[in-house]
């Protein structure tokens, strides 16, 4: 990428879109991570990946029972969206090897945040599209990590998955520089122009959280980034990666119009582990927006040996 595109991209985009939050927010890196507030002793804990261009407000209205411990993630260099944060910065942090903004740096933030702040042995992680990716590194990383967690693999990115084609080919002409240009002209157009193409049937909260979604970084390069490296990713590893998910669930969409599902659903069945896979019904990219009944029961996470 020349050093003049570079600068371009680097220009701040402002935040856009927040929500209360009582609970603690920990800098890791140039990401975070928020662990709302419990009444009493928590039976499970919770830990929410989001997705590209979203936040981790995607998961606060799955897990509301009062004994979940809800810890979400921030991915590199995306705003955290909450007002104000009081942001701590935890001794337990280490160097993150790994570019910013890719796949592989947010996995090492998964890392550290399950080797630190879970407080229950129940543990579940779920990521949404990138996140399910971020997940699947976390894995490769450190597999003996995920030995005992249920992992929920929302419409994710998988190894040798693909964007959609129509996704591929409004991204095809743009070079970099053009960034900054395309975002404002998004965010100007109401999203109702193009809403119902990639998002499907849309409710008050998924219009909620995805009106303003380019928004969602600190910057451009974050964006251009997050792509090249998702596509460079899935071009990159096999199936085999998926053999480092022991249990859990893989929820493929009817109707997918930003990552291909028919290569999420192949490699998908490539898993050789007992995780389970649910093709789910009269639903977008975005599942469990469209409907919180596929959320897998709490009762199925094994207890952390």
């Amino acid at each position: 990428m020349k050093a003049s595109d570079i600068r371009k991209l680097k220009k701040r985009i402002e935040p856009a879109y927040s929500e209360m939050f009582s609970g603690r927010v920990y800098e890791v890196g140039s990401g975070a991570v928020a662990v709302r507030n419990h009444s009493g002793e928590a039976h499970h804990t919770v830990i929410g990946v989001h997705g590209f261009l979203e936040n981790q407000c995607y998961f606060t209205q799955l897990y509301q029972e009062p004994t979940t411990e809800l810890i979400l993630l921030t991915c590199s260099n995306y705003h955290i969206p909450v007002s104000g944060p009081n942001l701590e910065r935890p001794g337990w942090v280490l160097r993150n090897p790994h570019t910013e903004a890719t796949i592989e740096y947010d996995a090492r933030i998964l890392i550290q945040t399950i080797e630190n702040l879970p407080s229950s042995n129940r543990i579940r992680v779920h990521g949404h599209s990138r996140g399910g990716g971020v997940i699947l590194e976390a894995a490769r990383q450190r597999p003996e990590l995920f030995g005992d967690i249920d992992v929920v693999l929302e419409a994710p990115v998988m190894p040798e998955g693909q964007l959609h084609a129509l996704v591929r080919a409004i991204l095809e002409p743009v070079s970099h520089g053009m960034w900054p240009w395309i975002v404002r002209a998004i965010n100007s157009t109401p999203s109702s122009a193009y809403s119902q193409t990639f998002f499907g049937r849309m409710n008050p909260r998924k219009k909620t959280l995805l009106n303003r979604m380019f928004s969602a970084t600190q910057d451009h390069l974050t964006i251009v980034r997050n792509l090249e490296n998702i596509m460079a990713w899935m071009e990159q590893w096999d199936t085999s990666v998926l053999a480092n998910i022991r249990q859990g669930t893989i929820l493929i969409p009817e109707t997918d119009r930003i990552l291909d599902r028919e290569a999420m659903l192949n490699a998908a069945r490539h898993s050789t582990t007992s995780v389970r896979i649910v093709e789910t019904r009269g639903t977008s990219h975005f599942i469990t927006l469209d409907s919180e009944t596929w959320v897998p029961s709490m009762d199925d996470i094994p207890s952390v040996a």
